[in-house]
């Protein structure tokens, strides 16, 4: 399918981050040449994001993606906040009809939905307390999980977060073990001063059933090489990035990509 020549009709989506990648571009202008739509998608970054988010309003831009540090900002700069991005009180999502902006995360839908067969009984252990810890953490509590442990260096952001939800919260995993092991931290990540470490133990990924990190890049982080080498189930970032995204795109096109359609966009965004 063709897609059409830039023109004046041409829709545009935005994405606002303190420090842009190309994933997120890569993956919607794959997916509009694709499927031939007549959109185009950039990224940008702003010192503003209360006048960032008015040009989205007053210059007709349909989508926005808003990664950190706005996700909290954005909040009060939008006309309605839906129940995705009300739980954590992050904005990852804006979608602009006819000048009327409404917020929603994503991340937090992604999440529910990569995790809506686990079993809720089972003991949880989630390593980090950021604005993305907040999303995965809150999806999980919303999804049933009663037992959690928020592992996390930083006192004052971990406890919040486990006091929120009804979780624990602890400094170091030390002698705490659960059947989900997720990961919400930089280790592991492509090019970070840690891409080389492993965010849990030997033992405690053997003690585990399901092995989940939000880590993107590389997909395939030593955490997740060292699930798979014990054969657990694995969930990774570049599973929720797509999800996500792929979540963005619908509300932005109103065109919901085949799941062979999204690997594909999300294979590209990584290249």
């Amino acid at each position: 399918m063709s897609k059409p020549p830039l023109s004046k009709d041409t829709r545009i989506c935005i994405s606002l981050a303190s420090r842009p990648s190309n994933i997120g571009t890569r993956f919607h202008n794959y997916l509009y040449e694709l499927l031939g739509l007549d959109f185009l998608y950039k990224a940008c970054t702003t010192t503003d994001i209360a006048a960032a988010i008015g040009g989205v309003r007053a210059l007709g831009i349909r989508g926005c993606s808003v990664s950190m540090p706005f996700k909290q900002d954005a909040l009060r700069l939008v006309d309605y906040v839906e129940d995705s991005a009300k739980a954590i009180q992050a904005v990852n999502t804006i979608v602009n009809q006819d000048s009327v902006l409404t917020a929603a995360n994503t991340d937090y839908t992604a999440v529910r939905q990569l995790i809506a067969d686990f079993d809720p009984q089972v003991a949880l252990l989630i390593r980090g307390s950021g604005g993305m810890a907040s999303a995965v953490a809150t999806a999980f509590r919303d999804s049933g999980f009663e037992n959690g442990t928020i592992v996390a260096r930083n006192r004052v952001s971990g406890t919040e977060l486990a006091e929120r939800l009804g979780y624990s919260w602890r400094c170091e995993v030390g002698d705490a073990r659960a059947a989900v092991l997720v990961n919400v931290t930089p280790i592991g990540m492509c090019g970070g001063a840690e891409q080389h470490e492993v965010a849990f133990s030997a033992e405690e990924i053997a003690s585990a059933d399901v092995i989940f990190d939000v880590v993107a890049l590389p997909a395939e982080t030593p955490l997740v090489s060292a699930a798979r080498a014990l054969g657990k189930r694995v969930v990774t970032g570049a599973e929720v990035i797509a999800l996500q995204a792929a979540e963005q795109f619908e509300r932005y096109t109103g065109v919901r990509p085949t799941p062979e359609q999204i690997a594909a966009a999300s294979l590209a965004s990584r290249l």
